[in-house]
């Protein structure tokens, strides 16, 4: 009888879950054994577990994915993680190559892709989703930054100010909530619309609702 390859999934709807574990249940070589819900669930619970795959979800409440990501290289470096996402634009799908993810499947793929990826992350080969890949070859649209280059990640002070713009605060409100000048905001404004390549300060507010920010 062979070994079951055991596979995490951090998500925070039930629902995929429910999903995942029934496609899992129809291959007799894998087994779902942890749905965490947040990212801060599942650092926790790997010494427990200890799966051969965790699936992984960019936006994750609390802690987002590449964050979990990242803390996930720290603490347990040689834990395989296979993305596992709706989202396809670049900055997420790079931010979880660079941060240490095995490859990036997207969720709207078949059982077959689905299946085929896992087995390929397990063996330890890259899988990308097509759409991934696209991303990945167009680079960044409206920048000259590159999939290859320095990671571009947030500081704490531009993700508060992110979170503030999706909350619908005006530069003058979000000066007085941090305790910094309404111009200074405008420069925040303009820096995180180049760094995450979006044209419009609606690009900010989905930026920071893809990430459960706010």
């Amino acid at each position: 009888m062979s070994v079951k390859r055991t596979i995490a999934i951090a998500d925070p709807l039930e629902l995929t879950a429910a999903g995942v574990r029934a496609w899992i249940a129809q291959e007799h070589d894998l087994d779902l054994v942890l749905h965490a819900r947040t990212g801060k669930e599942l650092l926790n619970a790997i010494p427990k577990f200890k799966p051969d795959l965790v699936l992984l979800e960019v936006s994750l409440p609390e802690m987002d994915g590449i964050d979990t990501m990242r803390a996930l290289r720290i603490a347990h470096p040689k834990q395989p993680v296979l993305a596992f996402s709706t989202l396809a634009d670049i900055e997420y799908v790079n931010s979880m190559l660079i941060e240490g993810a095995s490859g990036y499947l997207l969720k709207s793929g078949t059982r077959t892709e689905f299946v085929h990826a896992i087995r390929a992350t397990l063996a330890g080969e890259r899988y990308l989703s097509e759409a991934a890949r696209t991303s990945i070859e167009e680079g960044y649209r409206y920048t000259t930054k590159r999939p290859d280059g320095q990671y571009i990640g947030l500081s704490q002070r531009e993700r508060e100010i992110i979170r503030l713009i999706a909350l619908e605060r005006t530069n003058a409100e979000i000066g007085t909530a941090l305790f910094i000048s309404e111009e200074t905001v405008k420069s925040h404004r303009k820096r995180l619309m180049t760094k995450l390549n979006v044209r419009s300060t609606a690009g900010l507010v989905k930026y920071a609702l893809d990430r459960k920010w706010a």
